[in-house]
């Protein structure tokens, strides 16, 4: 059961992580970030970038470090499912 619980954690942060990406507006051509941008800014590819948006992965502490600096959002702000 608390394997359930952790997974639906781990979907919830990866859907904020999706929305804040969203949010995240690429200079030269106005719109939000892919994947793609993200995984190149932070040095992890591109399905990995999706993983975790899916919850299909457990993200390393590095690596979110590493997406909430690119971002442009201190990492607590991952974890704010409100």
């Amino acid at each position: 059961m608390e394997e359930d619980g952790f997974k639906k954690e781990r979907i919830k942060l990866g859907k904020r992580i999706m929305h804040l990406r969203n949010q995240c507006i690429n200079k030269d051509n106005g719109k939000p970030i892919s994947q793609e941008e993200l995984g190149l800014r932070t040095g992890y590819a591109k399905n990995h970038i999706g993983k975790i948006e899916r919850g299909q992965t457990n993200p390393k502490i590095e690596t979110l470090f590493s997406i909430a600096m690119e971002l442009n959002v201190d990492i607590r702000e991952l974890f704010n499912f409100d």
